[in-house]
């Protein structure tokens, strides 16, 4: 295992998110259609999406207002630190986020109004690029 030690590209997304539990998959079908940022995460106990608030479908409990930050670089599975290292400094400032993980990266997701002040704490580590 190598442990990552450079400052990460992180990706801004545009646009405000929302994480919803929905009743079935027919409930996202036009969802798919769009061009847009979705996170799939199917378990025996509920369905959970991550979409633009603008798309959430009717009748889901969601939970509104996220911003998106990508690391902007394809991560190798035997990095370790990535995610504990950018969570670390967002939680000793007080923030919580919502850790999407992909094959090839990490997303974070962080209230808007958590959004400039995370964009200060990570500087250290962090460079900035909005999409």
């Amino acid at each position: 295992m190598k442990k990552f030690n450079s400052k990460f590209n992180i990706k801004i997304f545009e646009g405000t998110f929302a994480v919803c539990k929905i009743n079935c998959l027919d409930d996202i079908k036009e969802i798919l259609e769009h061009d847009s940022f979705l996170s799939l995460t199917v378990t025996d106990d509920e369905i959970s999406v991550v979409i633009e608030e603008k798309l959430i479908p009717h009748d889901s409990d969601c939970e509104k207002g996220w911003k998106i930050l990508k690391i902007d670089e394809t991560l190798d599975f035997s990095l370790t630190g990535v995610i504990s290292s950018i969570t670390k400094i967002l939680a000793d400032a007080n923030i919580p986020v919502f850790v999407i993980s992909t094959f090839n990266t990490d997303y974070i997701l962080i209230k808007s109004d958590n959004l400039e002040r995370a964009v200060n704490v990570l500087k250290e580590i962090c460079e900035m690029n909005p999409s």
